[in-house]
């Protein structure tokens, strides 16, 4: 099967839902441009902070993707790319986009509250908490397991039984060092953007130049630390992102992150078309393989690039609470969804055309190493050096998950401080200091860590 054709069909189907179905949705719902938002409505320089459209964007698309759409369709290709393909667009049009573009509607009707707290005003504050109770829990396993990642990501080098460091992915040491020097270049973004009010289209040109030194000083000077140092700067860097005001790192920082997951995927693209891949992995490898039934293996794996219920998190969480005007909802909410939904195709085309056919055999390595070696190999086609690319795309998986660990940092944060307020009601005494801020991040954060 011809894999540009697999993409062709796939963005074309996504264009076609997003002005269609989602006008019909923005319509349906009644999106009044004219109605103030929750992030003037409520503006305190922290969570609250209007965001222009595409700064959003780039935040919402960021946090909501991780490793998801990468990781699910490459592990759920087992059953054949057919059955990947169509939960992926199915799944993504009709279920992914409505969900996250109607979760960002409901709470910025409902003055830019979370689910939880929605809940509370239609169900009790019993059912408020049992929520709360249960996403905290759910958010504290997400910190922990996207630290390792971010963490692993981050670790170019091994200790071999002699006591010697030996390189084990040279990728991973530049990635380390683009990724510090990004974090610096995000802040200083910020502060232009956001208190000189340098225009954005300037500010973004010379963002996305200073992008690609970052990535040329990192592979040039890889940074080689332990795993446990990068765990521990990790946790840091997220206890601090979630608690610092929106507009000095997270608005800027998934900003010009934006740039990098839209050049991966610009850049996957380009390579696809050139080097025109054909898909060796059968249309349907059955109902049950390895052990494993279609249903539901197939729809809990691919549990981001198709649907998925953190995305309502974030939805309700960060991105309400920055969303400048409603008629950037559908755009957003509907968009950003879609746009993943285009990742996850990428990744299924580069484990599609890894795959051994002679052997009837999956490549080997983790997902997000079968998509870097995919694209890389594409991407040769043009020129380009093979070793260039997987670092590209390394570091854009590793902003992916940095990315929606330091947004999971901030609702679990949001969910501690909900779980102790009661609507309305003054908050005080000992329920005063664990709505802080800082004391709602030190125990989510700590708990991930532990």
């Amino acid at each position: 099967m011809s894999a540009i054709l697999i993409l062709v069909i796939s963005i074309a189907a996504l264009l076609i839902a997003y002005v269609t179905y989602g006008s019909w949705l923005a319509k349906k719902w009644g999106i009044d441009p004219s109605r103030k938002t929750p992030a003037y409505e409520y503006e305190d320089g922290v969570d609250y902070v209007p965001a222009k459209a595409p700064v959003l964007l780039g935040h919402h698309f960021a946090s909501i993707a991780g490793a998801g759409p990468i990781n699910g369709p490459i592990q759920a290709a087992v059953f054949g790319w057919v059955p990947v393909l169509l939960w992926v667009l199915i799944g993504g049009i009709f279920f992914g986009a409505v969900q996250d573009f109607s979760a960002l509607f409901v709470s910025i009707r409902n003055k830019g509250k979370s689910i939880g707290a929605v809940i509370e005003s239609t169900i009790g504050q019993t059912g408020k908490r049992l929520f709360i109770i249960f996403v905290w829990l759910t958010l504290i396993l997400v910190i922990a397991a996207f630290a390792d990642v971010v963490a692993s990501s981050f670790v170019g080098t091994a200790v071999d039984e002699a006591g010697a460091y030996t390189q084990v992915a040279m990728a991973n040491g530049s990635t380390a060092t683009a990724s510090m020097l990004f974090i610096a270049l995000a802040i200083i973004f910020g502060f232009v953007v956001y208190r000189k009010n340098a225009p954005l289209l300037v500010s973004s040109i010379i963002g996305v130049a200073l992008l690609c030194v970052c990535i040329g000083v990192g592979l040039a000077f890889p940074l080689h630390v332990s795993k446990t140092i990068w765990l521990v700067f990790t946790f840091i860097y997220i206890a601090i992102a979630s608690v610092t005001p929106v507009w000095i790192l997270l608005q800027p920082r998934d900003y010009l992150n934006s740039f990098l997951l839209y050049g991966m995927i610009i850049l996957a693209v380009v390579g696809i078309f050139c080097a025109n891949p054909t898909i060796t992995l059968p249309a349907f490898t059955g109902f049950t393989v390895n052990g494993q039934t279609l249903f539901p293996f197939l729809f809990i794996t691919i549990a981001c690039g198709a649907i998925s219920g953190f995305h309502s998190l974030i939805a309700s969480g960060t991105t309400a609470k920055q969303l400048s005007n409603e008629r950037d909802a559908k755009k957003i909410g509907y968009g950003a969804m879609l746009i993943e939904c285009v990742l996850a195709v990428l990744a299924l085309i580069a484990v599609g055309a890894l795959y051994n056919a002679a052997e009837g055999a999956m490549p080997a390595g983790a997902p997000p190493v079968v998509f870097a070696q995919g694209i890389a190999q594409f991407c040769t086609t043009i020129g380009l050096p093979y070793n260039t690319v997987n670092t590209i795309i390394t570091l854009a998986v590793s902003a992916f998950a940095l990315t929606s660990l330091d947004t999971c940092a901030r609702l679990g944060r949001y969910m501690f401080q909900e779980f102790f307020q009661h609507g309305s009601d003054e908050v005080t005494g000992f329920r005063k200091a664990l709505t802080n801020p800082v004391v709602a991040t030190v125990v989510t954060v700590g708990a991930g860590a532990i």
